[in-house]
């Protein structure tokens, strides 16, 4: 205050509003030097404090550092030397450790060996072996340390093979003893005689007594399977087993097993009886083979071993099982393609008698899986067994084919005639509104006869659908009763036997379509009659498959639909593989048709007798053929397949004849006079070539039916007519191009038989004038 009033005082001048601003700025002033005064009095201790730490942060590195050269001059080194002496005193101990085992070992094994000589002098053989596989052990363990250069392994592996081989030779001689095999001279040998000369001796019958606690066999077998040997002994008595005992029981039903037990030994032969044919079964066959197993069970696979790695709980297992493995597979085989598969069924009656053999069956595995020599999941024979439906259907159908196929391969020339008699009736037809099932089937015959009622009062002929008559192959007949047999058999089978034969049936056909052509084709090349028989066959299967699938239209209709249902679309290729076979002999006699024509020398120069002479000849020998031809053909191909193709044939030499006469470019009156007398040799004996039917007054009418088989004939006929005929009769007979003669010949054809035949005049350029 008194500082304000100085100011006041000394700057009078001022005014009031200025002096109140710097009173309050040297007023804030003193505030903030208050403040200042108040914080370093604060500060100045804690900086007093840093400074003392510090220092003693620096006492402390000085003391580190020394204490780091001390240890690093002087407690260093004592430490290398100290690390060097404990890895050395290690390094000893280890390989005193390892020599200590080794030695062990090698103790071990020296006591295992006396001990296993000791066992084995007593036949002791389980203490043996097992003494033996401890020393075996020891003797790893001493080879798997490396690093020693010991000679005493070697050593001791001789020693321990020499062992090992002393007691297999033991056990060998002891196994033998055991088991003894009486085989016939020639071994190998399969033959029933030999087979009834084999013996199995068992020596291995427990003693009454109650002297020995654990039965000699049981010890022999375990210490060959301790010392791995007993896979090879089991495997080779397996062997014999299967071709000595087992193999024979399945193949000959007329051995029996025969047993003899004595005190010492039990005895297992056989013996031969008289057999009915119809005695053999499966069921007798599982007895024999039964029986044979329960003697091994109980003289020798009733054994259980301790085997590591197989059997069931602690690695215990039977002999009968570790024998199982090794036979099972080949004698289930056997048992299958030797004696199962001949007990199935032939057909489907059967099939219900076919149960007692799928009873057997069950019963004879359930007793071996009892006696533990069949493992609880091997079933294949019972599969097989069960699975008769397949295996029948199957079996079928190979009898079917290979019947079949032996009806193919059998001679086409032994044949039956077919008439319209022998047709095969349909079915009879369900009536309207009465579902697609009829009441009653009818069955199939070949030779069936009679109407088929249609359901009205109108009946079709005896010939509707009949094959026309002819002559087929028997075989082919019994192949088409084959089928329709097959067929009917179908309709009381199962669904999949039904579909199995259903498709079987067609095989048949397609295997006919394979083989006839192949297996027959010299003979269908050469022989005219047998190419006309293959024709007519071709032509009945095909007829009869037209309605074979609606004669059977009843059968279940997935079945129809899986076997195709019907047999028609086979019908095309049967009928094709008939008319390719005989239209190739058809190109064959036409080419002997016109070789014979080819020696006439083109009928020219007839006034040559050697020219006539030898065109007589090829005409005799054209009609010569065609006889012949119509001889093996006669009574064989339908009538109307043999008339149109012996006119065929006639009709080629006709059409040749006319050819080369009308090319001619001059004929004289003598030669057409003998042109005419050849010409007329055909007339008349040509038509006698038509003799379809054995009994000659009937072909009479087939003979007098010439034109219309041969095209020619009337061409042939106008050709005669112009060779005698003059001048005005050939153009009468022309009429303007409306005659006869313009019906066979052209106006060219006409006017170069003029030419030929008659000279240069003014009445022959006249006559051609009208030939237009």
């Amino acid at each position: 205050g008194s500082l304000v009033a100085a100011v006041l005082e000394h700057s009078g001048s001022l005014d009031k509003e200025r002096l109140g601003s710097h009173v309050g700025r040297l007023s804030r002033r003193e505030e903030v030097w208050t403040m200042m005064n108040s914080k370093y009095s604060e500060f100045l201790p804690s900086v007093q404090n840093r400074e003392d730490l510090v220092a003693e942060v620096e006492r402390l590195s000085m003391d580190i550092d020394l204490l780091k050269a001390a240890i690093e001059n002087e407690v260093q080194q004592d430490l290398n030397v100290a690390v060097t002496e404990f890895t050395e005193l290690k390094h000893q101990l280890e390989r005193d450790s390892v020599v200590l085992s080794v030695l062990k070992k090698l103790q071990e094994f020296d006591t295992a060996v006396k001990e296993f000589s000791t066992a084995l002098l007593e036949e002791r053989y389980m203490p043996a072996a097992q003494r033996l596989e401890k020393a075996r052990s020891s003797l790893r363990n001493v080879e798997s340390h490396r690093g020693f250069e010991l000679r005493i392994p070697k050593a001791l592996r001789k020693e321990l093979t020499v062992q090992e081989q002393s007691i297999i030779y033991q056990l060998g001689k002891e196994w033998q003893k055991l088991i003894v095999w009486k085989l016939p001279p020639s071994k190998g040998s399969s033959s029933l005689e030999a087979v009834v000369l084999s013996e199995l001796h068992f020596h291995t019958v427990p003693p009454q007594g109650e002297g020995s606690a654990v039965p000699p066999v049981a010890a022999v077998l375990q210490a060959l399977a301790v010392m791995g040997e007993l896979h090879y002994k089991l495997k080779e008595f397996g062997q014999l087993l299967l071709e000595y005992i087992l193999k024979p029981l399945i193949s000959y039903p007329s051995l029996e097993p025969v047993t003899e037990e004595q005190p010492d030994v039990f005895i297992l032969r056989f013996r031969s009886q008289e057999l009915a044919l119809d005695e053999f079964s499966p069921m007798k066959v599982f007895d024999k083979i039964k029986l044979v197993f329960e003697v091994l069970h109980k003289y020798l696979l009733n054994v259980t071993l301790e085997e590591p790695g197989k059997g069931g709980k602690d690695g215990r297992v039977t002999l009968a099982e570790l024998l199982g493995e090794l036979i099972w597979e080949e004698l289930s085989n056997c048992l299958i393609h030797s004696c199962l598969v001949h007990s199935v069924p032939t057909s489907s009656s059967q099939l219900e008698q076919y149960k007692e053999v799928i009873e057997s069956t069950k019963e004879f595995e359930k007793a071996l899986k009892e006696m533990q020599f069949l493992k609880q999941d091997k079933t294949a024979l019972l599969k097989y067994a069960c699975n008769v439906n397949f295996h029948f259907a199957n079996k079928k159908c190979q009898d079917l084919i290979k019947a079949a196929r032996k009806l193919m391969t059998s001679e086409i020339h032994n044949t039956v005639k077919i008439t319209p008699d022998s047709s095969t009736a349909l079915p009879e037809l369900p009536a309207p509104g009465s579902g697609d099932h009829p009441k009653t089937h009818r069955p199939c015959n070949l030779l069936d006869s009679g109407t088929v009622n249609l359901g009205s009062e109108s009946s079709l002929s005896q010939s509707t659908l009949s094959l026309p008559a002819c002559r087929i192959s028997s075989s082919v007949q019994q192949l088409m009763e084959l089928a329709y047999n097959t067929m009917e058999e179908a309709k009381t089978s199962t669904k999949f036997c039904c579909l199995q034969l259903c498709n079987c049936v067609r095989d048949i056909f397609h295997v006919f379509c394979e083989v006839v052509p192949k297996y027959h084709r010299e003979n269908l090349q050469k022989l005219p009659q047998l190419a006309a028989i293959h024709y007519n066959n071709c032509m009945f299967i095909a007829h009869h498959l037209l309605t074979l699938g609606h004669q059977f239209r009843y059968l279940t209709s997935a079945v129809l639909s899986d076997c195709g249902g019907t047999f028609v679309d086979m019908v095309p290729d049967l009928k094709k593989l008939g008319m390719e076979c005989f239209l190739a002999q058809m190109q064959v006699q036409k080419r002997g048709v016109l070789d014979r024509l080819w020696s006439a020398r083109n009928f020219s120069n007839m006034d040559d007798d050697e020219n006539y002479h030898a065109a007589n000849k090829s005409i005799k020998q054209v009609l010569h053929q065609l006889r012949g031809l119509g001889t093996v053909w006669q009574d064989v191909l339908p009538v109307h397949v043999y008339c149109k193709a012996m006119g065929t044939l006639l009709d080629t030499a006709l059409a040749e004849i006319v050819t080369r006469i009308s090319a001619l470019e001059d004929i004289s009156a003598e030669g057409a006079d003998r042109l005419y007398s050849l010409c007329k040799i055909m007339v008349d004996e040509g038509p006698q070539v038509f003799t379809p039917l054995l009994e000659e007054d009937k072909n009479k009418r087939y003979q007098e039916e010439v034109p219309v088989y041969v095209q020619k004939w009337m061409t042939f006929k106008e050709l005669m007519i112009i060779l005698q005929a003059n001048l005005q009769e050939i153009v009468d007979r022309w009429a303007d191009g409306k005659g006869p003669l313009a019906e066979q010949f052209s106006a060219a054809e006409v006017k170069s038989l003029i030419r030929a035949l008659f000279q240069n005049t003014e009445r022959r350029a006249a006559a051609l004038a009208r030939i237009k």
